[in-house]
């Protein structure tokens, strides 16, 4: 059995259609949907309490998204954790597919599960990752990664039209073991948005667990999901994370590589970016994240304020 755990904030109409997506295909599998809601302000609760076989966990506050399912999952005691985002939906085939995989077909070293994700257009999501080193998050910061997928971590250059085992598949359809998850002691809650998943695959592989991508088995994704309200402040959070990620798995000589990268050079490459386009918009959120970071960095280092 699966419970499905959605955290939300400000989804709008994209959580009911979530919800009632895994209860139109759910197929007995899914044990119940657990909704915990960062303390929303819009109507995305409105008639949510009504669909049968969902609990909501008001949180009155944004616990940023590892802390919330965390919260979610102390609730659930199914065999496995479906970790899902608002802004995604089951197609009535998935959990027919995905239960005959559990059942029959799934390995007893896969501890994660990830399925091939669709927009809009049909476009398949590039989904999977690899384990960043210095290298990846520095490529990144630079953008060289855009000309040289290989050198960043996100698995852009391969077209996810195979099953495989992969080092880390995205939180947007993210299904654990949830004997897995309760051993790793769940999402590490210093990161506050972005990279929690990431940090819980690794960890996950170095006790001996795989992850699988399932390219057979399909949902639908829109992709930026409630943070596209937010742009900016969704910037600070990914690069934040991201330090916190280096400082945490890298050695000292990678992770200050990262962070002067981030500090002397992804800054100016940004600007850059965004004035050739023209873009004022992407030039003030840009800035404006960069702010948030130069005040949040010094309590960090000094104070150990990590969210």
């Amino acid at each position: 059995m699966i419970s499905v755990i959605i955290v939300n904030w400000n989804a709008g109409r994209q959580l009911a259609t979530c919800v009632r997506s895994v209860v139109n295909s759910s197929k007995g599998l899914v044990q119940k949907i657990v909704v915990v809601d960062n303390g929303s302000t819009d109507d995305s609760l409105a008639g949510i309490d009504q669909i049968e076989n969902v609990e909501i966990i008001k949180a009155e506050e944004n616990l940023g998204f590892g802390r919330a399912c965390n919260l979610g999952a102390s609730c659930c005691s199914s065999e496995y954790i479906l970790l899902l985002n608002p802004d995604a939906e089951v197609y009535e085939s998935t959990f027919d597919d995905l239960g005959r995989y559990l059942s029959s077909g799934m390995p007893q070293s896969v501890g994660i599960v990830g399925i091939q994700l669709v927009d809009e257009t049909g476009h398949i999501a590039r989904s999977s990752t690899r384990f960043p080193g210095p290298v990846a998050f520095i490529a990144g910061a630079l953008g060289v990664d855009r000309m040289f997928p290989k050198l960043g971590h996100f698995m852009s250059e391969w077209p996810h039209d195979e099953s495989r085992i992969v080092d880390h598949v995205i939180g947007a359809f993210y299904l654990v073991r949830r004997d897995v998850f309760n051993a790793l002691g769940g999402f590490d809650e210093r990161f506050f948005l972005y990279l929690e998943d990431l940090d819980l695959s690794l960890r996950a592989k170095q006790a001996g667990w795989d992850t699988v991508f399932l390219a057979n088995i399909q949902a639908f994704h829109a992709g930026g999901g409630t943070s596209c309200q937010i742009k900016a402040r969704r910037l600070f959070y990914a690069t934040r994370s991201k330090l916190q990620y280096a400082f945490k798995h890298f050695s000292l000589t990678g992770a200050l590589m990262v962070l002067l990268a981030t500090l002397l050079l992804e800054l100016p490459v940004r600007t850059l970016h965004a004035a050739a386009r023209g873009s004022g918009s992407a030039l003030r959120e840009t800035w404006s994240a960069w702010g948030m970071l130069l005040r949040w960095l010094p309590q960090w280092w000094f104070r150990g304020v990590t969210r």
